[in-house]
Parts: structure tokens; C-alpha cells; sequence
């Protein structure tokens, strides 16, 4: 009979339990503990996943067994995927593994890499040898028959793998949400890639542009086009692009081409200049003497970009903190390939003082850069510094013979002592026109001459043309931009480009996700090798002490009470 009595309680707590987990998986909230929020996802990547209204599918190739490091980011990448998920459900993703049980592997390879994913090669100890494994960190995104590949992996050449992997997880909300904004949005600004005044050539800036048109609209815009029909071209670029780059220009710039692209910055147009005020190329020292002439460039910019509140002086920039230059001793198949320090290389390690700045891990190679020097001039121009070389700075004024004896010469610390050099300055507010007061060099009856600018615009300045290069491999094919291939380094200059574009262009978004720092704690090898005896003891040995402590105490009172 009691048994009954207490069915109805039994029952009202069932059902008072079930009502609960209802009403919890309708209003459930997750809470983020850790100290750097690393798993809230940014204001920038909601907006983002806001505009996604239909399922949006994620494969993620991370499935299997992988080194610790590597578990690692694959835990990371399902964490940060499941805090998408439960904001916006109708992304949905799955992990599977690449390459299943039977099929060829240098078949599916070949398949990742005709979508553009890479394999990585790992080196893995297991049972005392190391064998080689080959994984896919990559993922693609999948929406309304689109697709776009997702890279989980940002390879830094010559580091530690726990200091790849911890960059690598870094970069993953920023990986994902670049993806899913490929898909979702069009691409509604448009690039002009100056040309016709001796620009680097389409193979020379191939994979910078490569990579902006995933997101992008890039076209060429023909300079000789300003001298048939001034006015029709001040229109095209007024009406049809947002932000101009002019990649190491080796031809002057005529006054009316200057007027046009002084007028584009008027009517609020974005730009990117990289220059070179001195003609000095790697490339020449390869002759029998090794040796080149370096002279000053004259482009015809520096009127304008004085009135802008910047100069590029003829000075070469020398630095201690530089990167080496290959050189090649013996003949034929018996060559090889020396390494040393060629100061006309600076590397610059990006401060984290700009947004454009944050989070690159790689330094930043410049080639013959040149002095750029801040002005006084344009008050109402907000400018910032945003790379510059180190305190053991040399100018060297040109004309001058540049050797490659040099590079075996011990520098000389006390030459120097220039101190900090600008190298790249951003530009930023309502310029007024380098025409004003003079004679304009073209007429134009629509478009009327404006001195100052209608709205606040940007540009950004770097004395260096070769910044945007990427070099080409022995067959003539574009390289991964800042990758060296003879010493085989990776240099941050795409990531720092990317920035540079995305500011320019109010992609402020993008760059704020980048810039999210998150601190993730790794195993220290060597300190755990080192203090291993005392861990073992206090898991090991300090368990079982105490464990025999508490049996002699239960057993001696166990023994007195019934030894009464």
C-alpha cells in the first residue's frame, strides 16, 4: 500500500524533471570561463553570421589520430565551431577523415591540392622512430552550391610546431568567418591595379592579387588612358573603384596622370602607394663583376605627396636586423648555397600599436627600401607610422656602387646609428590638392577641380616596391608572397598587405577578428624532463602515504574500540 502512495510523488518529479530539461534546452546559455574569452565569438563574426538565413555546411578534414599538438587544434577548431553553431544553427559542420580506409592517398592529395589545399608533412615519433604522416588542416564551406576552402593551418617556416599550432588557433575564428564571408557576400569593392608606368609585372604580384580577389574585385587601369582622355578616366576611377594600388612604378608620372589621381583622392578614392625612390635591384649584382650602379628614381610624386605630409627621399635604408642574401659557390651540380646577413634587406618586426599591425607573427622583409620621411605638412592628415626599421639604422645616399664584396665586410656598429626609419606610413583624413593654386595640366568640363577633399579619405605610403613581390619558382610560376625559395622562410609581408587592404578599404572587421589575442597554455618539454621525479612522487608516492597513513589510523581505532 505505500508503495502506491508514492507513485503520484514519483510521477509529479518525472514529469517536474522532464519540464526542466524542456524548458533549459529552450533557454539555455553558455558560459565563457576562460580568462581571454576565447570561446565568445567577436561582435565582427556575429555580423557576419547574422546574415546567414539558409543552411551553410562545414567539412572539417581533422578526423584521426594526430600528435598531441595537432589534437589540440582539432579540439580548438570543434570548440569554436559548436559556439557558432549555437548562434546561429543553420550552420551545421561535421569532421571526417580524408583519406578512408582503402583509398589511394596521393590520389586524394592531388584532389585537396586542385581545390588549393596543401597537405602537410609531419614528422612523427612513435615507438621510439620517426615516420612521416601526411594531414589535411583544412575545411571547406559549403553554401547555395558554392564553395570556398578553409585553411586551419598557418605554416611558419622554421618554428617549433607548438608555436605553429598556437598560431594557428589564433587564426581560426578569423579563418572561418573570412570563409563564410566569401560565400554570403559579393564581392562589392573593386581594386584598379595601376599600370602603363613600368609596374611590376601580372607574375610579380600574382598571388597578392590571387588572394584579395577572393574577396575582391580586381582589375587593371590603364594609365595611358589619363593622356587620350583625362576627364573619362577621372570618372572611371571616381565611379568604379574603391582604393588604387600602384605596385613599384619605374616610369614619371606625367602631370596629368598626377592630376587624376590627385582628384581621385579629392572625391574620397582609398589608395595604396609603393615606390621606390632609388632603382637598385638584387637581380643586377648576379654579373662577373657582382657589383651594380644605384641612382635615384624620379617618378614625378614629389610635389604631391608633400602636400600630402610624406616624402620618399633617395636614401637606401641599411640594417643590422636584416635578412641573408643566397650566394652560390662552386660549379654546376657541385654548387652550394651560402647564407649571410645583406643589410639592404631590412626586417621589421610589426608592433602591435595599429590594427593593421596585430597579430603577424612573421617579420616583414624589405628590399632597398628608402628613407620615408613624416612632414609637417597637411595639419588636418592624422599620420601613423605603422613599420619602421630598427634603432641600428645606416642612410646611404646614392649615387653609389653597390658590391657583393660587401657582405663579407664586419659592420661597423658605430655607422649605425640613424636611429628608426619610417618605412610604411598610413594616411588618414581630408587632404587638399597638390593643384591648388597652380595651373591644372588638364581641363576638365564635368568633373569640376576640387582643392580639398569632399570627404576623409586613406592612403597608405611604403618605401618599398618589392614589398608586394613574390618571387618565382625555377619553371617561372608564382611563389606564396614573402616566401623566399633559395632559404627556404616564410616572411610575414602577405598578412601585413592583407591588413593594409582590408583597413583601407573599411574591412575593419576582418582585421578586428584577426587582431583577438587568446593565451593557450603548452606543455614546456624540457622543464617537464627536468621536474618529472618530483611530479611522479606527488602522484604517485604521495597518494600511497597517504593511503597508509589512513589505514593506520583505521585500523589502530578499529583495534581499540574492540579491544574494550
Amino acid at each position: 500500500m505505500k508503495m502506491f502512495k508514492s507513485i503520484p510523488a514519483l510521477l509529479i518529479a518525472i514529469v517536474a524533471l522532464v519540464v526542466i530539461n524542456a524548458l533549459a534546452s529552450l533557454a539555455h546559455k553558455r558560459y565563457d570561463l576562460t580568462q581571454d574569452q576565447r570561446y565568445t565569438l567577436s561582435d565582427p563574426a556575429k555580423d557576419v553570421l547574422d546574415q546567414i538565413q539558409s543552411p551553410l555546411i562545414v567539412d572539417v578534414f581533422l578526423e584521426g589520430d594526430f600528435p598531441a599538438e595537432f589534437k589540440r587544434l582539432q579540439n580548438e577548431t570543434r570548440y569554436l565551431l559548436e559556439e557558432i553553431n549555437d548562434y546561429n544553427p543553420n550552420i551545421k559542420f561535421a569532421f571526417s577523415k580524408p583519406v578512408e580506409e582503402g583509398a589511394n592517398p596521393d590520389q586524394i592529395a592531388q584532389q585537396f591540392a586542385d581545390f588549393g589545399m596543401q597537405p602537410v608533412n609531419l614528422t612523427v615519433k612513435k615507438n621510439g622512430k620517426e615516420t612521416q604522416e601526411r594531414i589535411f588542416p583544412y575545411a571547406t564551406a559549403n553554401h547555395n552550391d558554392k564553395a570556398v576552402p578553409i585553411s586551419l593551418f598557418k605554416n611558419i617556416m622554421g618554428a617549433p610546431r607548438e608555436q605553429v599550432v598556437y598560431a594557428s588557433i589564433q587564426n581560426l575564428e578569423y579563418q572561418f568567418i573570412d570563409g563564410f564571408n566569401k560565400l554570403i557576400n559579393a564581392k562589392s569593392k573593386r581594386i584598379a591595379v595601376l599600370r602603363d608606368n613600368g609596374e611590376l609585372p601580372d607574375a610579380r604580384i600574382a598571388d597578392m592579387f590571387r588572394t584579395l580577389g577572393e574577396t575582391y574585385s580586381i582589375a587593371p587601369f590603364p594609365m595611358d588612358a589619363v593622356e587620350k582622355d583625362a576627364e573619362k578616366a577621372l570618372k572611371a576611377l571616381n565611379n568604379t573603384f574603391d582604393l588604387i594600388v600602384v605596385a613599384k612604378p619605374t616610369k614619371a608620372f606625367t602631370d596629368a596622370q598626377k592630376y587624376v589621381l590627385d582628384q581621385y583622392t579629392m572625391n574620397g578614392g582609398n589608395s595604396l602607394w609603393l615606390l621606390d625612390a632609388v632603382a637598385m635591384e638584387t637581380d643586377s649584382l648576379r654579373n662577373e663583376s657582382g657589383q651594380t650602379l644605384s641612382f635615384p628614381r624620379e617618378l614625378n610624386l614629389n610635389d604631391m605627396f608633400f602636400k600630402y605630409g610624406v616624402r620618399i627621399n633617395p636614401l637606401l635604408i641599411k640594417d643590422l636586423y636584416s635578412a641573408p642574401l643566397s650566394l652560390a659557390s662552386g660549379d654546376g651540380s657541385q654548387s652550394q648555397y651560402t647564407e649571410l646577413p645583406w643589410f639592404y634587406q631590412p626586417l621589421v618586426v610589426a608592433p602591435n600599436t595599429h590594427p593593421i599591425n596585430t597579430n603577424i607573427e612573421r617579420p616583414i622583409k624589405f628590399e632597398y627600401a628608402n628613407q620615408l620621411e613624416v612632414l609637417k605638412t597637411a595639419p588636418d592628415v592624422r599620420k601613423t607610422v605603422l613599420l619602421g626599421s630598427s634603432v641600428l639604422t645606416q642612410l646611404e645616399g646614392v649615387p653609389k656602387v653597390i658590391s657583393l664584396e660587401q657582405i663579407d665586410i664586419e659592420p661597423d656598429p658605430k655607422q649605425f646609428s640613424a636611429g628608426p626609419q619610417p618605412l610604411a606610413v598610413l594616411l588618414e583624413g581630408t587632404f587638399e590638392s597638390a593643384f591648388t593654386n597652380r595651373v591644372l595640366p588638364v581641363k576638365t568640363e564635368d568633373v569640376r577641380f576640387r582643392e580639398s577633399g569632399i570627404t576623409p579619405s586613406k592612403m597608405v605610403v611604403i618605401s618599398d616596391g618589392d614589398i608586394i613581390a613574390n618571387a618565382l619558382d625555377p619553371k617561372g610560376r608564382p611563389l606564396e608572397l614573402g616566401f623566399d625559395y633559395l632559404t627556404r622562410t616564410q616572411y610575414g609581408n602577405k598578412e601585413f598587405l592583407q591588413n593594409t587592404v582590408n583597413y583601407l578599404l573599411d574591412d575593419t572587421g576582418l582585421i578586428n577578428i584577426r587582431s583577438k589575442e587568446i593565451a593557450l597554455p603548452f606543455l614546456d618539454v624540457q622543464k617537464t624532463a627536468v621536474t618529472l621525479p618530483t611530479w611522479q612522487a606527488l602522484t604517485i608516492g604521495l597518494p600511497l602515504v597517504s593511503l597508509g597513513i589512513f589505514g593506520f589510523i583505521f585500523y589502530s581505532l578499529r583495534k581499540r574500540k574492540y579491544a574494550r
